[in-house]
């Protein structure tokens, strides 16, 4: 489980007893959301990516750093690492009279640093491919628009199989590229996208996004039938927006290509709850809610502890009568009083 969802649930300071406590409560809700357990594959595999996520981040700081000390100098390049990186041996050998020798030996460090992380990358890289290789699942996601090794690779080590959504849309909400709402009443107030879940997963489908708006061709969009969705978002849509809305739309596709295709709809486990403990003897004799006098006998033993469950327990299956409230047996209904 979450630990967010079992914190609501602890009373008083936090020490062990009251832990188990909250845990041994929170285990119980009907509605609780539990979490996989990752096999040794996706743990290896989710350490690869950190791994690769620390290796980009100190590269891009390095090329932070080289610009700014070029540019605190006069010398100003170009937005981008490629052109950083085809303009830095020109300016070495030609830039001497701004550049000190001092600052020339460190940027020279600086770019053998970056050579030397663009190697460590590209390994860890090859490494993630040759497993994407060797995964069915994986190849199966890398049949939907924007989404290569590295993507594929990140949704297997996250999701695994897939079994904890029932269905892509699930799967978006998970990762906050839906919008945060705050309702009240019958107002409906949507805000910004929640950003809730796995922060290196969404950012990876919105970069996937932004290259299927600005690298693919209409045809292309034709042919993994996205064309006409996109021209219509296109025409109301900012191109953030519309990037964020495309990142929300894609993981609802490979909810189709999970690992859980491999299975059949009559073969498919059922995803079964921790076994609960019995709340009879936990809680005691259950007791009716205020306004079901006599009915407790109806009350299973969760609908002690949640409202709505114990009333949904109380209406009349398909094909009974409903009797007049407090007509038990042996009991004559009750006649309403009239104040006139």
């Amino acid at each position: 489980m979450p630990a967010k969802y079992v914190r609501p649930y602890s009373k008083g300071q936090k020490n062990d007893f009251r832990d188990a406590e909250a845990i041994a409560e929170a285990v119980q809700r009907p509605t609780m959301k539990f979490v996989a357990t990752k096999t040794v594959e996706q743990l290896d595999l989710q350490a690869l990516h950190r791994v690769r996520e620390r290796l980009v981040g100190e590269r891009t700081g390095i090329i932070n750093q080289m610009r700014a000390f070029l540019l605190e100098r006069g010398v100003a390049v170009r937005k981008g690492p490629r052109f950083l990186r085809v303009e830095l041996p020109t300016i070495l050998a030609k830039r001497s009279d701004v550049l000190s020798p001092r600052m020339l030996r460190m940027v020279e460090d600086l770019a053998t640093d970056w050579r030397r992380l663009d190697g460590r990358i590209e390994g860890v890289s090859s490494e993630i491919a040759a497993l994407v290789n060797q995964d069915a699942a994986c190849k199966r996601l890398m049949t939907v628009p924007g989404i290569g090794p590295i993507i594929a690779s990140a949704m297997v080590a996250a999701i695994g199989t897939g079994d904890v959504f029932s269905k892509g849309r699930d799967f978006g909400a998970w990762l906050g590229l839906v919008p945060k709402q705050i309702s009240t009443g019958d107002r409906t107030i949507l805000g910004s996208i929640s950003k809730r879940g796995n922060r290196y997963l969404r950012v990876l489908f919105v970069q996937a996004a932004r290259v299927v708006l600005g690298k693919l061709k209409p045809q292309d969009w034709e042919r993994y039938g996205l064309r006409s969705w996109i021209e219509a978002a296109q025409r109301r849509l900012h191109r953030n927006v519309l990037a964020i809305a495309l990142a929300n739309k894609s993981p609802a596709s490979p909810g189709r290509f999970s690992t859980r295709d491999a299975l059949s709809s009559a073969s498919r486990p059922m995803r079964r709850r921790p076994d609960l403990l019995d709340l009879r003897a936990v809680l005691g004799p259950v007791k009716a809610w205020p306004g079901n006098d006599g009915a407790s006998d109806k009350l299973s033993a969760t609908a002690s502890l949640d409202g709505p469950c114990a009333r949904a327990s109380l209406r009349p299956q398909a094909g009974t009568k409903e009797r007049p409230s407090g007509a038990n047996k042996g009991t004559a209904p009750t006649k309403e009083l009239s104040m006139t």
